[in-house]
């Protein structure tokens, strides 16, 4: 006997417009001018070895793969990052679903970052119609062409609209693979399905992203860099909305886990950036590399000289270069170092804000 489901067609959602938001892109954005303020000596040190591993990396055409947090977004850091992936310093970047969606609402309106205790309270929290409704479309578009999770999105905002295939079309095309593709398939009749639903009229849809140059998304699509992005089922505000689809969702997302893995199985001699992410970036990190450490051994190699360089807020007393510390230690439960410091290659633990050190380090790429 199935268990009783809350039935999210019933949620009121709200025009987004509505929402008060705690940044504004224009005006709280960081720009390459800045300077950073509170980097430490050993920082700066460290900020200047990751920097030359970096141009190692890319005159070998190795892997330099960016993970953050959805706060580096939220913290108005595209600027760089758009300036980094543009000077060809980052190879791939990948955040959580709640970075994807900020990085969203910054390009579709100009704000992001709602008052989550205000809103629970009056049960809007997430209940945002143009976030829901737009975000999960150009996933379940996405899952149906082919895209992973953040390129999905991506394409959205810099190509300002969708397209929306015909019932018809769909029907037709299911007959013609379903002996020969039947994940294509499958795809094809959940967005009939949503299509349907939601009364989509085929053909150009026209979403209008009048700040898209603050989007990392649209900029890693526009210069042909993968952006991944990996979410946890129920952890954002997407899912309040009954366009969002379980299935469309985990064939992008594990599309790009699996571009991420890729990316990995490459990173020997390259550099990983793990930039305050506590869970998404340790732990997919963990399953890719063991996956292309398989594959290696298989062909008589082994990754083993990678860097990987782990930014957070988080003070540390424990030497991570020593490896991980005893249980008795307090800094053996900073579980993103202690998976890390497990990985091989060469780790190191920097204690700083995002936005100092991603400002440190295009500063010292310049240099």
């Amino acid at each position: 006997m199935p268990y009783p489901k809350l039935d999210r067609t019933l949620i009121q959602m709200k025009p987004l417009s509505a929402r008060e938001n705690k940044v504004q892109i224009e005006n709280d954005h960081i720009p390459l001018s800045a300077q950073p303020q509170h980097l430490s000596p050993s920082g700066q040190t460290l900020i200047r070895e990751v920097a030359d591993r970096m141009r190692t990396a890319r005159a070998n055409g190795k892997p330099v793969i960016l993970a953050s947090g959805a706060h580096t977004i939220k913290n108005g850091l595209a600027p760089i990052l758009n300036h980094l992936m543009e000077d060809g310093w980052l190879t791939h970047l990948a955040t959580n679903g709640a970075g994807v969606i900020h990085d969203w609402e910054f390009a579709f309106q100009g704000e992001s970052s709602e008052d989550v205790k205000g809103g629970v309270s009056r049960g809007e929290f997430g209940n945002w119609q143009e976030t829901g409704f737009n975000i999960n479309l150009a996933l379940n578009i996405g899952a149906y062409e082919g895209l992973g999770y953040g390129e999905s999105v991506g394409a959205m905002i810099e190509n300002e609209g969708l397209t929306i295939p015909s019932v018809a079309d769909l029907e037709r095309d299911i007959l013609d693979n379903i002996q020969s593709d039947s994940d294509h398939v499958a795809s094809m009749a959940d967005l009939i399905s949503i299509i349907k639903h939601f009364d989509l009229p085929a053909g150009w849809m026209s979403i209008p992203h009048a700040w898209k140059q603050y989007s990392i998304q649209a900029k890693a699509y526009q210069l042909g860099i993968p952006f991944t992005g990996h979410p946890m089922i129920g952890h954002d505000i997407i899912y309040n909305h009954p366009m969002n689809h379980g299935g469309a969702l985990g064939r992008v997302a594990l599309r790009d886990f699996l571009t991420f893995a890729e990316a990995v199985s490459r990173i020997d001699g390259g550099v990983y950036l793990s930039l305050g992410s506590a869970v998404m970036s340790p732990m997919i990190f963990e399953k890719s590399l063991s996956m292309a450490q398989n594959l290696a051994l298989q062909k008589g190699d082994v990754i083993d000289t990678h860097y990987i360089l782990v930014v957070d807020l988080a003070k540390s007393s424990w030497d991570w270069t020593k490896g991980e510390p005893p249980e008795d230690n307090p800094d053996y439960y900073l579980r993103f170092n202690k998976s890390f410091s497990r990985m091989g290659g060469t780790m190191r633990y920097l204690t700083a804000d995002n936005r100092d050190f991603l400002l440190g380090l295009a500063h010292q790429l310049e240099s």
